[in-house]
C-alpha cells in the first residue's frame, strides 16, 4: 500500500454517452454513489503463498444472448470456456469485462432504430456459474452495453456474478474490495456512459481513486473507451469520436489514474487490441479486446484475436514480469490458445510503434519484461 498517491497530472474530457455498436434510448437518473469501502472492510485475510500478485486479464465477454432471439452456443455455453480454463484458473486473480447483462427475461431499455449496427444482448443468469467456473475473480460491469436492460439489467448482472463470488465494479460510485493472496485489492472500473464511474470527468475518477489507494495494497483501474474496429488499434494520443460520440482521451486517462494510485490499468471497447505501456512502473493495456464473443461482435481479422494478459505485481504495485497467452476465436467454439501467436506480433509491432522509447519488452513467445 503506498503512503500516498502520486500527483495527478492535467485535466480529463467531457462526459458523454457511448455505444460500443449502437445507439440507446435515453437512460433513467444517474443512482446516488455510494461510498468506497474503508480500510475495515478491505482487512486482509489469509497470509500470502508468494510475494505480490499474480493477474489474469482479458477483454470483452459476450458469451450469448437470447435477446431479440436465442443466439446461445448449442450446449447452453458449457464448455464455452473449456480451451483456456486452464490458463484463467492459475493466478490470483482472473479479470473481464461483460458486453451485456446476466437476466432472466425483462424488456430492454435501449431502443435499436437501425438492427444492422445496433445491439442488445442479454444472457441468462446462469452463466454466472460457467463465468466462475473458468476462473474469474472480477468483472467490468462499465461499458455500452452494461444497461442495454437499464439499471435493472446491471443491477441483475452484478447479483448473479457476486452471487457466484465473482467482484464486480461499473455503476457509479462502486468499488470491488476483497483480499487476494493477502493483499487488500481494488478494482474501480470507468466508463463514458451514463449511470457508470466516469472516464471523461477527473473530478470523479482521481479522487476516488486517490481514496481507494490509501486503503488498499493494489488497485486496478478499467475503462472501457476509443474508437471500434478495423483501425482503431492504432492509437491517437488525442480526445476520440466514434459514431458522434465522445470516447475519451485513454492515454491522459490511463496516465491520471496512475498518478492517483492506481497499480495497473486495463482497457477494454475497441474490440481490436492495442498497445501496452510501462508508466510510472505500471503496466497499462489499453485495449485487449475481444476474448470470449459469441455470435452478436464481429470476429473478422483482428477482432478474432485476443490476449490472456499474466502479469505479475510487487508488493507496491509496481510491474515485476508478464506474459501473453494468445487466443483466438474461430466460430461456434468459444476462445482457444493460438499456437500460430498472431497476436504477440500484433501487440508486439503496435506498442513498437506507439511507444518507441517505451520500457516495455515483448518477446517471440510473449513474454512481457522491463528493459
Amino acid at each position: 500500500m503506498r503512503a500516498a498517491p502520486r500527483t495527478p497530472i492535467g485535466g480529463l474530457f467531457l462526459a458523454c454517452l457511448t455505444l460500443a455498436l449502437a445507439s440507446c434510448a435515453t437512460p433513467p437518473a444517474k443512482l446516488p454513489a455510494p461510498a468506497p469501502p474503508s480500510r475495515e472492510e478491505a482487512a486482509p485475510g489469509p497470509t500470502s503463498t508468494h510475494p505480490g500478485l499474480t493477474l489474469a486479464a482479458v477483454g470483452d465477454i459476450m458469451p450469448g444472448t437470447d435477446f431479440p432471439e436465442n443466439i446461445l452456443p448449442d450446449d447452453d455455453g458449457l464448455s464455452f470456456f473449456d480451451g483456456v480454463t486452464d490458463v484463467l484458473t492459475a493466478p490470483d486473480i482472473t479479470f473481464g469485462n461483460f458486453e451485456g447483462v446476466l437476466m432472466d427475461g425483462g424488456e430492454p431499455v435501449k431502443q435499436c432504430k437501425d438492427k444492422r449496427v445496433c445491439f442488445v444482448f442479454r444472457t441468462p443468469t446462469r452463466y454466472a456459474r460457467y463465468l466462475q467456473l473458468a476462473g474469474f475473480d472480477l468483472m467490468s460491469l462499465a461499458n455500452n452495453h452494461a444497461r442495454d436492460f437499464g439499471e435493472e439489467g446491471r443491477s441483475s448482472s452484478m447479483a448473479a456474478l457476486e452471487a457466484e463470488g465473482i467482484h464486480t465494479s461499473g455503476r457509479e460510485g462502486t468499488v470491488a474490495s476483497f483480499v487476494a493472496n493477502g493483499r487488500r485489492v481494488a478494482m474501480v472500473a470507468f466508463a463514458p456512459n451514463v449511470g457508470s464511474n466516469s472516464l471523461n470527468d477527473p473530478q470523479i475518477g482521481l479522487p476516488l481513486v486517490s481514496e481507494i489507494a490509501a486503503a488498499h495494497d493494489i488497485v486496478i483501474v478499467s475503462f472501457h473507451g476509443g474508437a471500434e474496429g478495423n483501425g482503431a488499434e492504432n492509437m491517437p494520443f488525442a480526445r476520440e469520436i466514434f459514431a458522434g460520440e465522445d470516447r475519451g482521451n485513454v492515454v491522459e486517462f490511463a496516465h491520471q489514474m496512475i498518478d492517483a494510485g492506481a497499480d495497473i490499468v486495463l482497457g477494454h471497447g475497441p474490440h481490436v487490441v492495442r498497445p501496452l505501456e510501462i508508466y510510472n512502473d505500471r503496466l497499462i493495456a489499453y485495449s485487449l479486446g475481444n476474448f470470449a464473443t459469441y455470435y452478436g461482435i464481429s470476429v473478422e481479422g483482428i477482432r478474432g484475436i485476443a490476449p490472456i494478459l499474466l502479469v505479475t505485481l510487487d508488493d507496491e504495485g509496481k510491474f515485476v514480469a508478464g506474459k501473453i497467452e494468445p487466443t483466438t476465436q474461430v466460430r461456434p467454439a468459444g476462445p482457444t490458445l493460438d499456437p500460430e501467436g498472431k497476436v504477440i506480433r500484433l501487440l508486439r509491432d503496435l506498442t513498437t510503434a506507439a511507444f518507441p522509447q517505451g520500457l516495455l519488452e515483448i518477446a517471440d513467445d510473449g513474454t512481457l519484461s522491463r528493459r
